[in-house]
């Protein structure tokens, strides 16, 4: 099943690989949150319709509300696509980083099988690697002390 996810995921980040923008761009905005390496190695896409894994298996498991939830975003991997209307929001930018960040840190497998669980367990709102993320953003968008969240991502899991 996770196999056959991450083909997906796989799929879709080669699909749009043209149209990726790197997050290098955001630099001076994040200084002192994200290092400029980091950056340099995610990527985004702005599209018209958030793609997501549409498995019948991930239904039958329970994962109707998440699939069909109307999300600004979401991760895959190094790369995040996003609605147009949210492109300029730094918030958005900023959260869905942060899932770069757990992705790189547990690897795809463990990470799809953690969120998956998550979600299942105590919904997206409640889901810990969510929480993280909202948390976190929340702290860049109340002009936080800043803090190197890769770092910060790898301690906390």
């Amino acid at each position: 099943m996770l196999e056959q996810i991450e083909q997906w995921i796989d799929a879709t980040n080669i699909k749009y690989k043209t149209q990726r923008i790197s997050c290098e761009k955001f630099a001076s905005e994040f200084a002192g949150f994200y290092p400029v390496e980091f950056l340099k190695n995610a990527f985004y896409v702005i599209v018209d319709e958030i793609p997501k894994p549409n498995f019948p298996f991930l239904r039958e498991m329970g994962l109707d509300d998440f699939i069909d939830m109307d999300a600004a975003g979401t991760t895959y991997k190094n790369t995040y696509y996003m609605l147009p209307y949210v492109a300029d929001n730094l918030a958005v930018h900023f959260h869905e980083l942060v899932h770069v960040a757990q992705w790189s840190e547990l690897g795809a497998e463990a990470f799809m099988l953690r969120y998956i669980t998550e979600i299942q367990q105590v919904g997206y709102d409640a889901a810990p690697l969510e929480v993280m993320a909202y948390s976190l953003d929340k702290h860049f968008t109340n002009n936080g002390k800043k803090i190197n969240v890769p770092e910060l991502v790898i301690q906390a899991l």
